[in-house]
This record gives C-alpha cells, sequence and structure tokens, in this order.
C-alpha cells in the first residue's frame, strides 16, 4: 500500500473510541483520509479525533448509538455536511456479554447484543451504501472469529455469524458496482474489550493468551491493516470474502 493512498478520501468508523475501531481511524488518517470518529461514548471518539490531529490529520467525532436508525443517519449527514462524500466504512462497534450458557441468558440481553452487533452493522450499512455508491470505495465489516466457528456465548456468536452472513449477501449484492464490501475477523485482540474477559489479571491473560497458537494476542494495529488492505486499490478483486486474523486459533 503506497503511502498517503486514501489522501482526498473520506473514513467512517463505528466504535472508534477505543481498541480496534480506534487503531483503524488512526491508521486511516495517517495515510490522508478523512475521518469520521464515531462512537457510543463521547470522550472516548473526541480523544481519538485529538490523537489524529495531534498527527496532522483531519478528524470530527460524531456521537452515534448504531442501534438508532436515526442516529446513525444523522452521523452520515454530518459526514457530508462536513466532508462533501463517503468512500470508506468500517463497521466496527459491538459487545460482548457475559458466560451464561444458552438456556440462561435473559431474553433482553440476548437482544442487546443483536441490537448492536447485527442491527448496528445492518443500519450502518443500509445508509452508508447509497453515499458511496455516488463515487465507489469499500465496507468492512468487523466480525469475529466467534462468526466462522462455534465458541461458548451463545448471543456473541449468533450476531457474528449474521455480521458475516450480511457481508457475503451484500457483497453479492453490489458485486457489479464500485463498492466493495469485505470483513476482518479478530482473533483475541489486546484490548479493553478483551480486558474485561480477563478480569485484568496476570492469571486472566495467561488463560486468554493460551487459546492462541501463536502465543499472544493479536494488536489493534494488526487488525487496523487488515482493514485498510481490504479498502486499498490491492485489493480490488477481493469481494464478499471473510479475513480471519486470529493468530491460527481457528485454524
Amino acid at each position: 500500500m503506497s503511502t498517503k493512498e486514501f489522501t482526498g478520501k473520506v473514513t467512517f468508523v463505528t466504535g472508534a473510541g477505543t481498541g480496534i475501531g480506534r487503531a483503524t481511524a488512526l491508521a486511516f488518517a495517517q495515510q490522508g483520509a478523512s475521518v469520521v470518529v464515531s462512537g457510543h461514548h463521547e470522550e472516548n471518539i473526541r480523544e481519538t479525533a485529538r490523537l489524529i490531529e495531534e498527527q496532522g490529520g483531519r478528524a470530527i467525532a460524531v456521537t452515534c448509538d448504531v442501534r438508532r436508525s436515526e442516529q446513525v443517519q444523522a452521523a452520515l449527514q454530518q459526514t457530508i455536511d462536513t466532508f462533501g462524500r463517503l468512500d470508506y466504512a468500517c463497521n466496527n462497534a459491538g459487545i460482548d456479554h457475559g458466560p451464561e450458557k444458552m438456556a440462561d441468558v435473559a431474553e433482553d440481553e440476548w437482544d442487546r447484543i443483536l441490537d448492536t452487533n447485527l442491527r448496528g452493522v445492518f443500519l450502518c450499512m443500509k445508509y452508508e451504501i447509497p453515499l458511496i455508491l455516488k463515487q465507489g470505495g469499500a465496507i468492512v465489516n468487523i466480525a469475529s472469529g466467534a462468526g466462522v466457528r462455534g465458541f461458548p456465548g451463545a448471543a456473541y456468536v449468533a450476531s457474528k455469524h449474521g455480521v458475516v452472513g450480511l457481508t457475503k449477501s451484500a457483497a453479492l449484492e453490489y458485486a457489479t458496482t464500485n463498492l466493495r464490501i469485505n470483513a476482518v475477523c479478530p482473533g483475541i485482540t489486546d484490548t479493553p474489550m478483551m480486558a474485561r474477559v480477563t478480569g485484568g489479571t496476570e492469571e486472566g491473560y495467561q488463560k486468554v493468551i493460551d487459546q492462541e497458537p501463536i502465543g499472544r494476542m493479536g494488536k489493534p494495529e494488526e487488525l487496523a491493516a487488515a482493514v485498510l488492505w481490504q479498502c486499498s486499490d490491492a485489493a480490488s478483486f477481493v469481494v464478499g470474502q471473510i479475513m480471519v486474523v486470529d493468530g491460527a486459533q481457528t485454524v
């Protein structure tokens, strides 16, 4: 990928306040893109935007709950009002849940997970697609290794399998246009979400790391690199693909 390949382009990143979303927003900015930093927690997204501007990039922070159609539409309208176009989107916003077995998952917890992880991606794509089609570009959805195989955690796994299916279907529907749609499936990645899973203890971290054949967690920047590659000209023949980046966890 050439230096500053995304100069003059505009990227919309959800869940950009921390972790993979923040790393992706920063990586796009480093390659010249103007970035809309979207997320539910205003303090976090403002910090991401500050980091981008500190490095000489252009960014705006836009509060958005991806479960709410009106907020998604408003965030994308602010994107157009500010930058005049949309070229790329990374639909990263997602949440996890506790270790309950399926029969013990509360119905409202099921709804909470599916509304954010699957409905949120659907709503973002629904309103991103017409904007990107105007000049062409790419969408990358963040699924999970839990989207390509089974793991304990029924609601989360179901939501991420749904993101994979949604990505494949949309990619086929728009394959003959100037819009490419793909997904990245992270493995265990060192993010604030993973810190909650481990309990923040050394023992908890080691238990998680033991699940990775590579012997370590992934870095958010490694996932961001996969997203940028899928949006780059080098991936112009890559459509509807589910790229697993997980240190061989799902092999």
